[in-house]
């Protein structure tokens, strides 16, 4: 099935960055509840070169908090994201928690692979979604690429939109540029830490968390939307 070929059924969320934050624990405990989720997948694949077990034990102890168990699924290479196995615990999951780390290897090894396609099954069918920073990049298209702020293909889980992580911090000369090589028909989406872009089933978009999204579209002023804002106009 192609990630465009179906309107969503669970909840997305795209986060800016620092997604075991306190400012996104009320989030993440709507995102288990109503996907009638019992725990929460963590796939620590983009930080395969960046300690993916020290992610995972973040991710623990803040879902700790909510009482929700965490469960790692340590595929960190391509080879792992093709066996059936894995791509099964992804299928058969309520919610699946993308951490963040380098986009660019997470993009080549999601690409095509089994593991990608029972996720976007998975999403299809209700479970909730969430990706953080590398995560959140490449389930865009056009994703930004982290090393220059222009633009590659991403995954296409939602179509005509990028995303700019860490957005209150990150280098001001990459945001300028991923602003001025922006295509008319995407929208970039600017995303705070410990913040998300929140996509519910149905196709409506909020804000959620302690940030702000900031919104760019060619030819129109950049706007920002705190917590509890509905993002009008991105893609359905």
């Amino acid at each position: 099935m192609s990630p465009r070929a179906a309107r969503p059924e669970g909840v997305l969320a795209l986060v800016g960055g620092g997604e075991w934050g306190d400012g996104l624990l009320e989030l993440h405990r709507e995102m288990a509840s109503a996907a009638g989720a019992r725990e929460v997948l963590v796939l620590p694949t983009a930080a395969a070169f960046e300690r993916p077990g020290r992610v995972v034990r973040q991710a623990t102890d803040h879902f700790a908090a909510s009482g929700t168990p965490v469960r790692e699924l340590a595929v960190l290479n391509r080879r792992e994201a093709e066996e059936p196995a894995h791509a099964d615990a992804v299928r058969s999951a309520r919610f699946v928690y993308l951490a963040d780390g380098s986009p660019m290897h997470l993009r080549s090894v999601l690409w095509g692979s089994p593991l990608f396609e029972a996720l976007v099954e998975a999403y299809r069918k209700g479970a909730a979604v969430a990706a953080s920073g590398a995560g959140a990049t490449v389930l865009g298209d056009p994703m930004v690429d982290p090393r220059g702020g222009a633009y590659t293909v991403g995954l296409g889980l939602v179509k005509d939109l990028a995303v700019f992580p860490y957005h209150g911090t990150s280098a001001r000369h990459l945001l300028e540029r991923s602003v001025d090589l922006l295509a008319p028909t995407a929208t970039l989406v600017g995303i705070d830490e410990e913040t998300a872009l929140v996509r519910d089933p149905g196709g409506s978009w909020r804000v959620a968390g302690a940030g702000k999204v900031t919104i760019y579209e060619e030819g129109e002023p950049a706007h920002a939307l705190g917590a509890g804002s509905s993002v009008p106009g991105l893609p359905a």
